[in-house]
């Protein structure tokens, strides 16, 4: 059942959504490191015909890479368990869907936005950003699609 928020309920949730689509920032940036060494290191072993390995580096970084993975699906479904989208880890990029003159639409959040300024139609993302304005005030609304 989708969830369509008001601009005022989706910023009441910015206060906990925050904190959480900031570590997954940092989650993603992590595993994605600690993948990118593992990668590295298997290159190099193949490239070598075998070589000899760090097997505690090797340990230590499967387990980094790991417990980042299972932290970020927590936080992930955390968030999306509130009816919001993630639409860019590496930004911190939030969308909350909004009815507009009928319409379904997207009310866009950027971490560091102090506040949700932006919305955009389904199929426009990020570029499409547009303003919130008056118009848009008076004529969005949200609620529980039945």
């Amino acid at each position: 059942m989708p969830r369509y928020f008001t601009r005022d309920l989706a910023e009441q949730l910015l206060p906990t959504l925050e904190p959480e689509i900031r570590q997954a920032v940092h989650l993603n940036k992590d595993h994605r490191q600690a993948e990118s060494e593992l990668e590295r290191i298997a290159t190099r072993v193949r490239l070598a015909g075998g070589m000899l390995v760090d097997r505690d580096r090797l340990l230590a970084l499967r387990a980094r890479r790991d417990a980042a993975a299972q932290r970020l699906q927590e936080i992930l479904e955390s968030i999306q368990s509130q009816g919001c989208h993630i639409k860019d880890l590496d930004t911190g990029l939030l969308d909350f869907p909004t009815l507009f003159r009928g319409e379904e639409v997207l009310l866009c959040w950027k971490l560091g936005e102090p506040r949700i300024v932006f919305w955009h139609g389904l199929d426009e993302g990020f570029r499409g950003r547009k303003e919130i304005d008056r118009e848009f005030l008076e004529n969005h609304r949200g609620e529980f699609a039945q």
